[in-house]
């Protein structure tokens, strides 16, 4: 039973890279929508098909417990998958998100006011407004919406990524802190940094390994059943010549490969 990763393309496999280095024992499949890419400008319906539709995919090739990794679609999906999908179709199996670990996290320290970068979908559905001010109701959080970052991200252009990531930092000049509402942004976190120095940029790549860990210590009936041949399969939906590409700045060694369907 393996620990299956989900996004919308291929950012996920920054968070995916940090499983794998912190938990190297376990098996793990990565699964990317490529074909439907950008799911931040999608509508709430088609988000959840898609997510769902990926879910019984993995859950088919023994994903035991999943993360998704993509903030449009967590924000979307995810409450619906744990409350009805999941206890109708595979009540066995858990799925988690990435928007509560992040907000922990952020959060932590002084912080009076919180910037959130992340998809349009993601912004308006204010998942991390809602988060945080449940966390504490005092801060004053600043959402913004940066819809032409994951294209840059999967087209490989890296000059371009950083064109916009400084376009939109000083929209968070007088932020605290900075969540990057998004498992592509990982890659532009070191634009947004030297932007930004005042700034304390939370990128989900350096919190989500850690919470993982933590989860499965407390909760020993999922992470018995996690088998530990250390196997890496990464899928996608659509395959291009940039994916490979972004892929294998990442995992020059692990090939991505099309999915046979989900």
């Amino acid at each position: 039973m393996k620990i299956g990763v989900f996004d919308s393309g291929l950012g996920g496999l920054v968070i995916t890279k940090a499983f794998i280095e912190n938990m190297p024992e376990y098996d793990y499949l990565y699964y990317g929508d490529s074909r439907h890419l950008p799911y931040g400008e999608k509508t709430s319906g088609r988000i959840l098909s898609y997510t769902l539709n990926a879910m019984r995919y993995m859950i088919s090739r023994d994903c035991r417990l999943i993360i998704i990794a993509c903030n449009t679609a967590t924000s979307i999906a995810l409450r619906y998958i744990q409350q009805r999908f999941l206890p109708a179709e595979a009540p066995d199996v858990k799925v988690l998100g990435v928007v509560i670990p992040t907000v922990e996290v952020a959060v932590s320290g002084q912080a009076a006011k919180i910037g959130v970068v992340a998809t349009s979908a993601t912004v308006r559905s204010h998942i991390y407004r809602t988060e945080l001010h449940k966390l504490n109701p005092s801060l004053d959080v600043l959402e913004v919406a940066a819809p032409e970052l994951v294209p840059a991200i999967e087209s490989n252009n890296f000059a371009r990524v950083e064109e916009i990531a400084r376009a939109y930092a000083p929209h968070f000049s007088n932020c605290d802190s900075l969540i990057l509402g998004c498992t592509h942004y990982p890659l532009a976190k070191n634009y947004f940094r030297a932007a930004l120095p005042e700034v304390r940029v939370v990128s989900q790549d350096e919190l989500m390994a850690g919470k993982l860990a933590d989860y499965l210590c407390r909760h020993p009936e999922i992470e018995t059943e996690l088998t530990r041949g250390g196997s890496r399969r990464f899928e996608v939906s659509s395959l291009s010549r940039y994916a490979q590409k972004v892929a294998a700045r990442l995992f020059p060694e692990i090939p991505v490969q099309k999915s046979a369907g989900a």
